[in-house]
């Protein structure tokens, strides 16, 4: 079981609700460690006094502030002691629609549970409640010397924790974009191909649908090198498309998407798919079953990612073997 990141209160009207905040997502991205070329030697960072060349404890570390004349200490518990209260207390000011939030406000995601058996059921009315009303509680709380403005939602018979962007964080696109078309008026029949191709790649979200692809690659070049093969290249980026041939491109778009090959379905005048029934089943022989056991985690997981198996990134290595067993049965 993990343990929470924080934990406190979290506070609505007179209500007190023991919680704990636990990390809701994980990476997958593969860490390199930083070599001396030509040698195995690790390279590593250290804190060094940049006027001795003296490395430097962190006992002996404190912040400090440039105010264009000189720096301003700051010890870590003065930054405690300006938030009495405050670092163990997630108080929500109110409740908005979950509509009402821009997703640009939306930074990162985590889970908040009960502390203790005797708060299940405050727990249990709050997350009825939210998701009954279709609001999400706006709050603030302080963590690790930063105070963070966040969104408490239902989510699956869960309260997860968002936070949120500060208003005076969101950039001003006009001032960072120097060349935004603005009013540019498209024609009506690239309006109308340009709905027709949205309309025809119209799909339901399923995440397990998609993964990182640039990492399989990464985990492939490397297992690749290790066996003194050769690593293949990635395809070039697509050219741009000029306003000229920008009617072709969206015709043949359009044609791709609801062709049989593109789609693995009949395509259709309206540009949709209709899917193939399937025909008579052949006798084929079995092929003979593939050993899984003496396969690294990442041969299994190539093979995985071959099978379209989802939820894999998150699989050990027991359960890309069960996972893959299954798949072929």
């Amino acid at each position: 079981m993990a343990r929470p990141v924080w934990a406190g209160n979290l506070s609505f009207g007179l209500v007190s609700l023991p919680v704990g905040l636990y990390a809701a997502t994980d990476s997958h991205t593969i860490h390199f460690h930083q070599l001396q070329r030509g040698t195995s030697d690790r390279v590593r960072n250290r804190r060094v006094n940049e006027r001795t060349g003296d490395e430097v404890g962190l006992d002996d570390i404190v912040k400090g502030y440039d105010t264009g004349e000189e720096y301003v200490l700051v010890e870590p518990e003065e930054l405690d002691e300006i938030a009495p209260g405050r670092s163990r207390s997630l108080d929500i000011a109110g409740f908005v629609g979950l509509d009402e939030v821009d997703p640009i406000f939306f930074d990162k995601t985590y889970y908040l549970g009960p502390r203790g058996a005797e708060n299940t059921k405050v727990y249990s009315l709050l997350e009825q409640a939210l998701a009954t009303a279709g609001k999400a509680g706006i709050a603030t709380f302080v963590m690790r010397q930063h105070e963070y403005l966040v969104a408490v939602k239902a989510e699956n018979g869960v309260l997860t924790l968002h936070t949120l962007h500060w208003a005076d964080e969101i950039r001003d696109p006009k001032k960072e974009i120097g060349n935004l078309p603005g009013q540019t008026k498209a024609s009506d029949k690239e309006l109308k191909m340009a709905e027709q191709l949205i309309d025809a790649l119209s799909m339901r979200w399923d995440p397990e649908e998609f993964h990182d692809s640039f990492q399989e690659k990464v985990a492939a070049m490397i297992e690749a090198k290790r066996a003194g093969e050769t690593v293949e290249k990635a395809e070039p980026a697509a050219k741009p498309t000029a306003a000229v041939d920008l009617m072709e491109a969206l015709r043949a778009s359009v044609e791709r998407a609801g062709s049989p090959k593109a789609t693995g379905g009949k395509a259709t005048t309206s540009g949709r798919t209709v899917e193939k029934k399937p025909g008579a089943k052949k006798r084929i022989r079995s092929a003979p079953k593939e050993d899984l056991s003496g396969l690294s985690k990442a041969d299994l997981y190539k093979k995985a990612a071959a099978a379209s198996i989802p939820g894999r990134s998150h699989m050990t290595r027991d359960d890309l073997v069960k996972a893959l067993a299954s798949s072929r049965t």
